[in-house]
């Protein structure tokens, strides 16, 4: 009989499970994990730091719609990775973070790296556990990958004690666990048929799509419902669930239409900060909400209605029950008059957008940017006047191609999630828009993407620090040394320290082609533009956020 250690254990029910790629940071005592995942014929994305690997890992889950999986080394190694855990865990992303620890036997006494690793990462996840016996590999492994794509997706940390990974058993003594068909929730067909007539006698309806919409595959379904002329807003990272071009598609016009909404209906919308907790309605518009999670509907949102269901399946079921029922909005202008804001509002941004002078103006990298971009890109964004701007400016066609800070936020996600989106969809091309800050938090993971064949483009837009001159110039007593100004340095000789693609652009005549060259060369590649330092986004609506 034929023994196998604990290491390529883990790899076996990641097969099963259709787990084909993984990411970390060779580590002991983990490395028996990657080594087995190779054996077993698993692509291993050595990361330099597992924090950004750990970004990579939750990018890749959210494109291929299967969790997402870091190896990580004992004390430091793991607690780098409780930072992206919250991060997915509340921006419903789905991570698993197998964990290597200090052996058993020398715990309470000063073990190696030792720390309280389950007690640090409980709070940031959806669930915690240790491995207590090589034999039950296949077991919390399978329970792992699925808590965390279950529901509403999140972080998830399975923690292998130092002696676990290289403990050896018989190989028929375990069974592995594939991945099991699992019927997505059907909604009550009574409060559909509620719904249906709520949004049916709205004069002002409105459809608000979240990343669960997105998770859900809803967007062909929702798309039946407002091709029949009913608005709608997304959420950031769920553009492109429907194509960000069609004609219902509101979020230029985003505050007026949740201003002005009297029935909104969300799909897997977190009702937190990113929609003002559900208050900007007016006081008497109804809420109908749809989530796989009925705790989602006790929210700062005042609810008329809460759905349990499907995303997807919800939306087949209340265009299905919308058939044959007169829309009162058809007969008003509301359709009208939000797509009159949107236009208004884009038309802002021309100008800025066509702008001839130096230094650049931020605007016009962007405008550039979507011209030459194809529309099955992946587009990630980070920083803050630079995400701002692409928000506001760059459209989405394809479902979760659109990538950024999200619900925490966080800053540092760019690169990453755009190397890990790039395998999880390599025939698409993938484009990091970033800010120099932004940039710099993870600027070394450029290497990764050269060693990995994940040809990224990474747009540097380089204002000079954050939010430019802005805060240093207007927080900071005057002539004190810079801490919110950055260097104005060559950003594109990380690409050079690849082999990749460099381009350092000065003139705006000079964008367009660069970012051409770039995507055409099929290889890493870091244009860095140098952008007016005191620019700023524009304001006074959110545009295509």
């Amino acid at each position: 009989m034929a023994e196998i250690d604990g290491g390529r254990l883990v790899a076996k029910q990641l097969k099963a499970a259709g787990i084909d790629t993984v990411f970390g940071v060779v580590a002991g005592p983990t490395v028996e994990l990657m080594a087995g995942a190779q054996a077993e014929g698993i692509q291993v994305v050595g990361c330099r730091h597992e924090e950004n690997g750990a970004f990579m890992a939750s990018a890749w889950g959210f494109v291929k719609q299967k969790p997402g999986v870091l190896i990580t080394g004992s004390g430091p190694g793991t607690t780098n990775a409780l930072t992206p855990l919250y991060h997915a865990t509340e921006s419903a992303m789905p991570l698993v973070v197998l964990g290597g620890a200090t052996h058993s036997n020398t715990r309470g006494i000063g073990g190696f790296q030792e720390g309280d690793q389950i007690g640090l990462m409980k709070p940031a996840c959806k669930w915690a556990q240790s491995v207590d016996s090589v034999e039950r590999i296949p077991e919390l492994v399978y329970l792992a990958l699925g808590k965390s794509i279950s529901g509403r997706p999140g972080g998830v940390y399975l923690d292998f004690p130092g002696e676990i990974p290289s403990q050896r058993v018989e190989e028929s003594a375990v069974a592995l666990r594939g991945e099991p068909h699992i019927a997505r929730p059907w909604a009550d067909p009574s409060a559909i048929d509620e719904a249906a007539d709520l949004l049916a006698k709205a004069q002002r309806p409105l459809i608000v799509l979240g990343k669960g919409a997105t998770w859900a595959g809803a967007g062909e379904a929702i798309q039946k419902i407002v091709d029949r002329g009913i608005p709608y807003i997304t959420s950031p990272m769920s553009r492109g669930t429907i194509p960000d071009d069609h004609p219902g598609f509101m979020n230029s016009a985003r505050s007026a239409a949740l201003r002005g909404a009297d029935v909104i209906v969300s799909f897997g919308v977190r009702f937190n900060w990113m929609f003002q907790f559900g208050r900007k309605s007016t006081p008497d518009c109804k809420i109908i909400q749809i989530d796989i999670e009925m705790e989602e509907f006790y929210s700062g949102a005042n609810l008329e209605m809460g759905i349990t269901a499907d995303a997807r399946n919800a939306a087949r079921q209340l265009d299905d029950a919308l058939e044959g029922r007169k829309l009162a909005c058809l007969e008003n202008t509301w359709h009208a008059d939000l797509r009159a804001g949107c236009d208004k509002n884009e038309a802002t941004l021309v100008g800025p957008g066509s702008s001839d002078a130096v230094p650049i103006d931020p605007h016009r990298v962007i405008a550039d940017l979507r011209s030459v971009l194809p529309r099955d890109a992946i587009i990630t964004e980070d920083g803050e006047t630079t995400m701002g701007i692409a928000r506001q400016m760059l459209p989405s066609y394809t479902r979760a191609s659109r990538l950024n800070a999200s619900t925490t936020g966080c800053i540092g996600t760019g690169v990453p999630y755009a190397i890990g989106a790039k395998l999880a969809r390599p025939e698409a091309p993938a484009v990091a828009v970033l800010g120099d800050y932004a940039f710099g938090a993870a600027a070394i993971a450029v290497e990764t993407a050269a060693r990995v064949g994940a040809p990224v483009v990474f747009l540097v837009v380089n204002n000079e620090g954050i939010v430019g001159h802005t805060i240093q110039d207007n927080l900071f007593p005057e002539g004190s040394p810079a801490i919110a100004s950055l260097l104005p340095a060559h950003y594109e000789k990380m690409a050079e320290m690849v082999d990749g693609h460099a381009e350092r652009v000065e003139r705006p005549e000079d964008i367009k082609p660069a970012l051409e060259r770039a995507l055409a060369s099929n290889k890493v590649a870091v244009v860095h533009v140098l952008v007016d330092p005191k620019a700023t986004r524009l304001s006074g609506g959110n545009y295509m956020g």
